[in-house]
């Protein structure tokens, strides 16, 4: 077997690269369990989609980053009072995240 009739295995679900012919799509979600989502149709959308990504069992980073989708989305939209809602919000979870890995890193000293 020569090495371009070699089937190549497809790469680690989650990575992001796809080999040509593979049969996973690039817009597919390869775990829609994992998936949250968001309305920011009105103001009321907002505050309930920011309350409910605060209580997410998620990293820090993936909180932030389902804000920054939605305040993006809000903001070409044209809805800039919901964005902002956004905005605070990843400012608050911001503040809150850096008070405290400022208290753990007392602790450790």
């Amino acid at each position: 077997m020569t090495a371009k009739n070699k089937k190549r295995k497809d790469p680690k679900v989650g990575t992001g690269k796809k080999p040509k012919g593979s049969d996973r799509r690039l817009y597919t979600d390869e775990n829609p369990k994992d998936t949250v989502s968001i309305k920011f149709a009105t103001p009321s959308d907002a505050r309930a989609t920011v309350a409910k990504v605060k209580k997410l069992n998620k990293p820090y980073a993936r909180k932030i980053q389902i804000l920054t989708v939605a305040e993006q989305r809000a903001k070409v939209m044209g809805k800039t009072e919901v964005a902002a809602i956004f905005k605070r919000a990843k400012e608050s979870l911001k503040k809150a995240h850096d008070s405290k890995s400022k208290k753990d890193n007392k602790k450790s000293s």
